[in-house]
């Protein structure tokens, strides 16, 4: 399992907080990669909740990662 930014971005819109099966019929439905739901069908389902994509990919780039001032703009 692999992720990228642009993976990962395409459950940005994802109804969180959602189960692992709920995620990929949300990938499906949204036409995500065939990546984006190989990586969710590789979690191991133990029937959690995830309650955001944090939760599945704990490296995920929050804006707080980028050094942006939106102040400034």
């Amino acid at each position: 399992m692999y992720w990228t930014l642009e993976l990962a971005s395409k459950l940005e819109d994802a109804p969180w907080p959602a189960t692992k099966e709920e995620l990929i019929d949300y990938a499906i439905r949204s036409g995500a990669p065939l990546e984006v739901i190989e990586n969710l069908q590789e979690l191991e389902d133990e029937g959690d909740i995830y309650d955001s994509i944090e939760d599945i990919w704990p490296d995920y780039p929050t804006k707080e990662d980028f050094f942006f001032n939106e102040d400034e703009y």
